[in-house]
């Protein structure tokens, strides 16, 4: 076709792009411009060449081929085929995926009900789709192909079940998916319950002798609580003796993951069974508590976070893992339990759902209802920070979108549904830990976001003047966050930490400190008092958390200077690092041991991520004081003991004998 032929019958290039009609004034003259090209201003071509002709549709043609094969059976076919698996009427083969505009609809397949479809070797596609290979998945070991699942209204058929089960060698279907729709009553449907299955009352001696339940609950309180102070105790208690968890299925949900958490944060001699019985106990309750609470998200509660977070805080205990270090057994150190974080993301997304980081939501709300909210929100907040320093994962809650209020520094008994009573004068909260460690982590929050928006796009000259103020009004404010801290809080005084005297290292301490911790963990009768004293607890968890945040702090403050300056200075930056570590050791010697160990494997991760950091910016150090280096030693020889602490906190037998005391810690 010439090009006057295509101008005649086509239309310029301009108006096919915009699609609307070509209008020349006279059609017979070839070279005149059309309208629409002359009021644009544009050339009036006509260089458009349509496409060549695609290939034929052989995935519709192979549908084609099989119904029209399928025609063809004998009546006799058909009769067998009733007998063995009649079909409803009712139900027709197509994909509930697609609808009634699928394109499927208007192929000429017999959808009859009284069909039956058999298996025809398909030919390799030149452009395949992945459908093609849909029955390799499904091949069986004597090369023959098996059936996908058939589509049946139980939604939890599942495939993996169908595969389990006998087909009739006689009753064949094609492996391609569409055929594998058919609704066969003869096979029996999944024994799996649904959601609504699990959701009902149940009775504490279904998982365990209530007397036991009792025990449990009570190490909680003692224990796990002053940490983590997610329930109003009175309330909880009166729920419990009233045996609220056999009317209301979710508070159920609530007592067994509060249990399965307390069995795996506690010393192992506090409880009366063996390590497998509290193993399996603690994985019961988890399962219990999963099932019900997954069955009743709408509407979602405050209760449904706390599940959630305590579900958090215990996982890591009882998810077995492959490495010979002891990453199974802390919140956040290599994060290889996707698990625990699928939990987390659950619990922090069902907070804002209910608008928990907001302070207008609390508006109406019952006082008890407001504290425990206000409560498991900081705790969702802090360890939101944690998992972002420890992990390197993006910040969740972002401190500039919350603008809810700490928790009210009142006991629980100082909390009625109706009224907050005042809490008696010189009678220091438990909350207030909860909050001066809320206050840690937002600090902490604000020198990463500073990192990471810095890290996208680096700050220049009086840019990142400006960065490092904002740096150095942190690490001042680091340094005072617990200034003003209530006594009970405050850390006794400390040594210099140009002073660290020999009992802090060597032989002998490290032998008295393993014999005290194994007392601890295995001796019954061992005096439980420091353990029992919750601001002691506290402590060690407020303090080794401000170095950490100090020590971030700090790094970062020298990667600014070094970009501003072009060098640093390695004398004071080896003594910034003898001070961390030798204040570090200061407050790990000012707590007692079962305290320290009380706080389980979290705080050893701490630990853990500020010293092996500092031993190696010692070993990078041109010039590293004598003094330095016999810091970093005494707390390398310290974490040793902490490592002893997080082995006795796994649940696993097996697992023993992986740490001792000559002072090689486990490390990652």
């Amino acid at each position: 076709m010439n090009p006057e032929e295509g101008r005649s019958r086509q239309s310029c290039d301009a108006c096919r792009s915009r699609k609307v009609r070509c209008a020349r004034e006279n059609s017979d003259d070839p070279k005149q411009s059309c309208k629409h090209c002359i009021t644009l201003g544009v050339p009036c071509t006509y260089e458009y060449q349509p496409k060549k002709r695609g290939p034929p549709n052989l995935y519709l043609r192979r549908l084609q081929e099989a119904a029209a094969a399928a025609a063809k059976l004998p009546e006799a076919a058909v009769d067998s085929e009733l007998s063995v698996s009649p079909v409803s009427t009712s139900q027709s083969v197509v994909s509930p995926s697609l609808g009634p505009k699928s394109p499927f609809s208007e192929t000429p397949i017999n959808t009859s009900p009284t069909m039956s479809i058999p298996s025809i070797a398909i030919s390799p596609s030149r452009y395949p789709i992945a459908a093609d290979s849909f029955h390799a998945h499904y091949s069986s070991t004597n090369g023959n192909t098996i059936s996908s699942p058939p589509f049946t209204n139980d939604l939890s058929h599942s495939p993996k079940a169908e595969e389990n089960s006998a087909f009739p060698g006689s009753d064949s279907f094609n492996t391609y998916p569409l055929y594998n729709w058919s609704y066969k009553q003869h096979h029996s449907p999944s024994t799996i319950p649904p959601l609504s299955y699990y959701y009902r009352p149940h009775r504490l001696e279904e998982i365990a002798p209530r007397d036991t339940i009792y025990l449990i609950i009570a190490l909680f309180f003692d224990f796990v609580y002053p940490l983590t102070p997610c329930v109003h105790k009175p309330s909880f208690m009166a729920d419990l003796h009233a045996r609220r968890e056999e009317r209301d299925p979710l508070f159920f949900a609530l007592v067994m993951s509060t249990v399965a958490s307390t069995l795996v944060q506690v010393p192992r001699s506090y409880l009366p069974m063996e390590r497998p019985v509290v193993h399996k106990l603690a994985q019961t309750c988890h399962e219990a508590s999963r099932h019900i609470s997954v069955a009743s998200y709408d509407p979602p509660t405050s209760m449904h976070v706390v599940i959630r977070y305590l579900y958090v805080s215990s996982q890591h205990f009882l998810t077995p893992n492959s490495k010979q270090d002891s990453d199974c057994v802390y919140h956040f150190c290599e994060g290889h339990d996707a698990t625990q974080h699928a939990a987390f993301g659950e619990a922090a997304h069902i907070a804002v759902t209910l608008r928990m980081h907001e302070e207008a939501s609390y508006d109406g709300l019952d006082p008890i209802e407001c504290e425990v909210r206000r409560r498991i929100f900081w705790l969702l907040f802090g360890a939101d920070k944690s998992m972002s320093i420890l992990l390197g994962r993006p910040i969740c809650l972002r401190d500039e979108d919350c603008s809810v209020h700490f928790p009210k520094e009142l006991d629980d008994e100082y909390i009625t549904p109706s009224a907050y009573l005042p809490q008696p004068h010189g009678k220091t909260a438990l909350v207030s830990g909860l909050n001066y460690t809320s206050r840690i982590f937002a600090l902490l929050g604000e020198i990463l976001v500073r990192i990471r928006v810095d890290k996208r796009s680096p700050p220049q000259g009086q840019f990142a003047t400006a960065r490092l103020e904002e740096v150095q009004s942190l690490h001042q404010r680091i340094l005072g966050a617990l200034s003003l801290a209530p006594e009970p809080l405050r850390l006794k005084p400390v040594l210099s930490h140009s002073h660290l005297p020999p009992e802090y290292g060597g032989a002998g301490f490290r032998k008295a400190t393993f014999d005290e911790v194994k007392d601890f963990f295995d001796n019954p009768n061992a005096s439980r008092a420091n353990a029992l004293n919750p601001f002691l607890v506290m402590q060690a968890n407020l303090y080794v958390t401000q170095q950490l945040v100090r020590f971030v702090i700090e790094q970062y403050r020298d990667e600014l200077l070094l970009s501003l300056q072009g060098s640093l200075d390695d004398q004071k930056m080896a003594e910034d690092r003898e001070a961390v570590a030798s204040e570090l050791l200061n407050i790990l010697h000012s707590i007692p041991i079962q305290s320290i160990a009380t706080n389980g494997p979290s705080l050893v991760h701490k630990v853990r991520f500020v010293a092996s950091t500092l031993l190696d910016a010692v070993k990078k150090a041109e010039i590293a004081p004598a003094s330095a280096a016999r810091a970093h030693a005494y707390l390398w020889d310290f974490l040793s003991i902490l490592s002893e602490i997080e082995r006795n906190y796994l649940l696993d037998d097996d697992r023993d004998g992986t740490s001792s005391g000559d002072g090689m810690p486990m490390i990652g």
